[in-house]
């Protein structure tokens, strides 16, 4: 998997006046580890210095403060500054990019990786399709001759694919989101990391959709659990995540080793009702007792 492996930084940068400014302020070492982290995503990005978990979404002060392991508010402190002092733009969609980055990476390089990247992908595409096409037991048959494989949308075709064997980079763009070249390279490589099998990667997002957690880190999500959990096959992992469901499942109706909240109930009341009164002179002796107190 090709990706971007490193960024440029000047060995000057700390004599920059707008970092001597920043080491002036509180959790000044947090802020500038923040605004190094900052560079490395934009260089594992790969989109001409903007930050973003894809296209469509950006990232939030809490996501960030997740991915940098660094508290919330020193974020917040942090984006603030370096938008003050023109290190970074926010947009209006929230999108943040790095001020400048054209004239301080060397963008032909990281042009040539996207570019790589992207041919990667469409002839992984090409080779999904031609092995759909050539196997016939994946197919669906409809209207007489005509069959329905899962390819690509073709504008001119009546209809779009409904086969197992989905391409997961075209079935996770039609039921979730857009993905960038960088994310379609990892969803193939996760398809290799289960021994070629792509209906597992598939499941994946039906999972992400019928939860609505449209984005691809709640699918990588997913794909580690089942890989870190050793589960190489489709019926494992569907039964993996059937007993998830039932474990969810008697949580929220109050279902446990010790019974329903109504059994609990029920036992309270034998047990309160095994408790005997007290004899008339075991409560003459409670009273004198509560008297000789000194309170």
């Amino acid at each position: 998997m090709t990706e971007v492996k490193w960024i440029k930084l000047s060995v000057n940068m700390f004599e920059d006046e707008k970092v001597r400014l920043i080491e002036s302020l509180p959790e000044a070492d947090t802020i500038l580890i923040i605004w190094i982290k900052l560079l490395a995503q934009a260089g594992k990005t790969n989109a001409s210095g903007y930050i973003f978990l894809n296209e469509h979404i950006p990232y939030t002060d809490e996501m960030l403060s997740t991915i940098f392991n660094r508290p919330i508010g020193t974020v917040r402190l942090a984006l603030k500054t370096f938008e003050q002092f023109g290190m970074i733009e926010i947009n209006d969609d929230h999108f943040i990019s790095i001020t400048n980055w054209e004239k301080h990476q060397n963008i032909d390089g990281l042009e040539k990786i996207r570019q790589q990247t992207k041919k990667r992908v469409a002839e992984h595409r090409q080779r999904k399709k031609e092995t759909l096409l050539e196997s016939p037991s994946n197919v669906t048959v409809t209207r007489g001759n005509e069959t329905e494989v899962e390819v690509e949308v073709d504008k001119e075709k009546e209809f779009t694919t409904t086969t197992t064997l989905e391409n997961p980079v075209v079935l996770f763009e039609r039921l979730l989101c857009r993905l960038s070249p960088i994310q379609s390279d990892k969803l193939f490589q996760w398809v290799d990391d289960f021994n070629g099998i792509s209906e597992i990667v598939n499941e994946a997002i039906i999972i992400a959709d019928n939860k609505n957690k449209r984005y691809f880190g709640f699918v990588e999500f997913l794909l580690k659990e089942w890989s870190n959990n050793n589960l190489k096959s489709l019926d494992r992992i569907k039964a993996y995540e059937q007993e998830k469901f039932n474990k969810q499942k008697s949580v929220r109706t109050g279902t446990s080793k010790k019974g329903s909240l109504f059994e609990q109930g029920e036992e309270s009341k034998k047990r309160q009702a095994a408790i005997k009164p007290l004899s008339p002179e075991e409560m003459e002796r409670l009273k004198r007792l509560e008297d000789e107190l000194p309170y």
